[in-house]
């Protein structure tokens, strides 16, 4: 890869075979845009953890043309088995049980660093709409501790939004019934929302 890649681990016994994947999730990025300056990866895990929760917590800091695109991730240890695929699995075999947490820590850090990545692309293009214009959708799930939840949209259909695509780190002042302004797009899943801007109550109407 033509990007300048920095690999830190804190608290994790360095593997070569985990930096081998983050160097080929890293040139995949280097190919969505040829601008990238720069990647910082971290993996931690922190001195204090939730029992329930991932050891795991993923850093990804790109840097670009006028600015930085930051990513935290921290699955939670039910990740695994709700979106671990037979391709996943292969690729993590040669790791023993307790690291599979870790491959699929990096693989969603990546996934979303990749959605970030291309909206920033298509803003520099101009290509992205203004959210003014993006469907309403009110909150009708939320998952704090998990890090993501679903919307309800108008037509009464059901959206998964990742914490990391709450833009200005709106997540935490989410709650049930908050409305939002949301860019969709085809997920593993199911439809899911890229963007999501919190309405400002005065702005904000009721969806049936």
């Amino acid at each position: 890869m033509n990007t300048q890649l920095q690999i830190t681990f804190r608290n994790v016994k360095a593997s070569e075979a985990i930096e081998d994947y983050i160097r080929s999730k890293a040139a995949k990025l280097d190919m969505l845009y040829t601008r990238l300056m720069g990647c910082r990866v971290a993996v931690e895990i922190p001195h204090r953890h939730h029992q329930q929760g991932s050891l795991y917590h993923i850093r990804i800091d790109l840097i670009v043309p006028g600015g930085e695109i930051v990513v935290k991730h921290e699955p939670s240890s039910n990740a695994w088995a709700r979106h671990a695929s037979e391709r996943a699995i292969r690729k993590s075999s040669e790791v023993n049980l307790v690291h599979k947490d870790l491959w699929l820590a990096i693989n969603d850090a990546f996934k979303v660093a990749g959605r970030r990545l291309q909206d920033y692309a298509r803003r520099q293009r101009g290509d992205i709409k203004n959210p003014a214009t993006f469907p309403e959708a009110r909150v009708s799930k939320i998952l704090p501790a998990e890090g993501y939840g679903f919307l309800t949209s108008d037509d009464g259909r059901e959206i998964y939004f990742h914490e990391n695509s709450v833009l200005g780190g709106g997540f935490q002042r989410l709650k049930i019934g908050t409305m939002v302004r949301f860019a969709e797009e085809p997920g593993e899943k199911g439809p899911q929302a890229s963007s999501v801007h919190i309405v400002p109550k005065q702005g904000a109407r009721k969806v049936a």
